[in-house]
Parts: C-alpha cells; sequence; structure tokens
C-alpha cells in the first residue's frame, strides 16, 4: 500500500506581488518582485496556521411538488486566506495598511534613523497577487503545491495587542476579487498547483 501522500500536514508561506507579476512555477524559488510576508516566512505566522475558505451562497430550488430540492443555483462564492503573522516591522505591517508605503530616514550625529509607516488607508483598497507555497504534494515526496491567486485585496481587520510574553501578530485576511484578466471565466480566481511528477533527469 503506497504511503497516503494526500494528507497533508505543512505549513505555507505566503508571497505578495503587484498585479500581473507572473507566478514562479512549483520548482522555482519565488523572484523578481515576489515579496515575501513575515521576516522569516512561516517561523513568523502564528501556529494556527494558513486558511483557505471557500465560501458560497446556493440557492436550492424546491418545487411545489416537492419536498426536495431539484436544482441548486449558486448565486455568491467566496476565495479568502487567513492567517496570523508575528512580526510588526514595518516591512510585514504595510501589508496590513493597504501597502502604505515606508517612510527611511538615515542616522545623523546624535539623531536616530527612523521608518515611519502611515496610518490612514483612504478610500481605494490596493491591489495584490498572492502566492502560497508549501514544499509538500498531494503526489509524493520532495515535491511542492502553491496557491496562484492573481487578484485580491487584504480585507482582514487586524488588531494589534502588545502584551506582557505574548507576540503581537497581524491578522492578515486576503479576499480574492475577479481577475479582469484572466484568460478564461474558470480562472477568475487563479489556480491551485500540485506538483505530481519529478522533473526527468
Amino acid at each position: 500500500m503506497p504511503a497516503p501522500f494526500e494528507i497533508i500536514a505543512a505549513p505555507f508561506v505566503a508571497y505578495y506581488a503587484e498585479l500581473g507579476e507572473p507566478f514562479p512555477s512549483v520548482t522555482e524559488e519565488p523572484a523578481g518582485n515576489w515579496v515575501m510576508i513575515g521576516t522569516s516566512g512561516d517561523e513568523s505566522y502564528d501556529p494556527e496556521g494558513v486558511q483557505v475558505t471557500h465560501s458560497q451562497d446556493v440557492n436550492l430550488v424546491r418545487p411545489l411538488g416537492s419536498t426536495a430540492p431539484v436544482k441548486a443555483f449558486r448565486r455568491e462564492e467566496d476565495l479568502v486566506v487567513a492567517f496570523t503573522v508575528w512580526d510588526v516591522s514595518l516591512e510585514a505591517y504595510r501589508v496590513a495598511l493597504n501597502g502604505n508605503p515606508i517612510q527611511t530616514v538615515a542616522a545623523g550625529v546624535g539623531t536616530p534613523g527612523t521608518k515611519a509607516l502611515r496610518l490612514y488607508q483612504g478610500e481605494q483598497v490596493a491591489t495584490m497577487a498572492l502566492l502560497l507555497r508549501a514544499q509538500v504534494s498531494p503526489y509524493g515526496d520532495e515535491m511542492a503545491m502553491q496557491y496562484e491567486v492573481p487578484y485580491c485585496s487584504m480585507t482582514g481587520n487586524p488588531e494589534v495587542v502588545y502584551r506582557k510574553g505574548e507576540p503581537a501578530g497581524l491578522a492578515l485576511e486576503f479576499s480574492a476579487l475577479k481577475d479582469p484578466n484572466a484568460a478564461t471565466k474558470a480562472e477568475s480566481f487563479g489556480r491551485l498547483v500540485t506538483q505530481h511528477q519529478l522533473p526527468l533527469p
């Protein structure tokens, strides 16, 4: 009996990039404009992990002459990615605040170097591409899988709590938006790509 590779217990690491950034293949390290969320990747995440939710609103149609539904219509669907990052560096914090720019001032004689992040987000909600990568596959060892979300926004409401003996975290929640540049309607939310074979020698 083969090993139950389909049972997965592995952390995912999240990356973001500007819209239109090409997704790497599952065998390539994210490079170019892909930015890892969290200074240390999955070692910066809350142990609850990365949650991917596929929600929907389905209308089950029941005619007068039947107690059971005879057809279903999907009225709404959502794809949401959520996780908490234990990282309050401004590079991580800016993801929670509409991607606001970091203003850096170098140290001078008698003055400290500082970084500043605007807390006001404004009316326009920033959009981005999101990549979730794990070094595991439901088809075998030494393989990988990734979620590719080409168009999304950070729609969560992080509450940063600073207290003694507990890490401060940013609860991030990314909601997929319909990709206006998707090749087909079926790819509106992107793809889940899993490696199922090793490269040929």
